[in-house]
């Protein structure tokens, strides 16, 4: 089994998503938030935005969909997560192969030496320049960056691979992760969880409509009947 999820499965752990009613996106420009070449204009701006992410992450606590994923994990030989999220929840809840499409926030990496901190206690100001010459920046892939191709190629293998693959809370609009529920599937029984209707609700095998909190659980229960 392969599940690929988004920021609608968080959401019920107090964390807005990017592209719902009142999701972050709406309130700043991603070309100010989320691509190299806003952190080139404004570093300071994006940090006091990450560490803000990274605080909300830390409080925020795994809900009973994270939870029913991790244990679902158990009940199958062949078992990859694959999350476009950054705020390790998947992790926290117990989850083990786990592959993060677009980073974590969990460490920084220096733009210049790669070198890498923690952020358990944010990103202090004064430490964003580097020694070397370069800039800590957030261990994220920003948009116009490349997924990392260790990730990226792991994900397409547990898709092509899987029997059956869960798509949770995502829009279906980013690419390429969307395209792991549909071009990279291969003969995969595709089902879709999620309250709302998506870009992918047309292209899978059954939809169930609902939070992934409420679902899964339900799910679970049925495998172990």
């Amino acid at each position: 089994m392969a599940v690929l999820t988004g920021s609608g499965i968080s959401s019920e752990s107090g964390l807005p998503t990017f592209r719902g009613a009142g999701g972050l996106w709406r309130t700043h420009r991603v070309e100010q938030l989320a691509s190299p070449e806003g952190f080139e204009r404004d570093p300071r701006l994006v940090w006091t935005w990450y560490n803000e992410r990274r605080a909300a992450h830390h409080q925020a606590q795994p809900n009973a969909g994270h939870d029913a994923l991790a244990q679902m994990q158990d009940l199958f030989g062949d078992f990859t997560l694959i999350t476009q999220n950054v705020d390790s929840l998947h992790l926290r809840a117990g989850s083990r192969r786990v592959l993060e499409l677009h980073g974590n926030l969990r460490e920084a990496r220096c733009t210049g030496c790669a070198a890498r901190r923690s952020l358990e206690d944010g990103m202090p100001m004064d430490a964003i320049d580097h020694a070397c010459g370069g800039r800590f920046r957030p261990d994220i892939v920003w948009f116009g960056e490349p997924l990392p191709q260790d990730v990226w190629h792991a994900a397409m293998e547990a898709s092509m691979r899987a029997d059956v693959m869960l798509v949770v809370g995502t829009s279906g609009m980013v690419y390429p992760a969307a395209a792991l529920a549909t071009e990279f599937c291969g003969e995969a029984f595709v089902v879709e969880i999620n309250p709302e209707e998506t870009a992918l609700s047309h292209a899978v095998d059954v939809t169930l409509r609902g939070s992934a909190a409420t679902v899964l659980p339900e799910l679970l229960a049925r495998l172990r009947s």
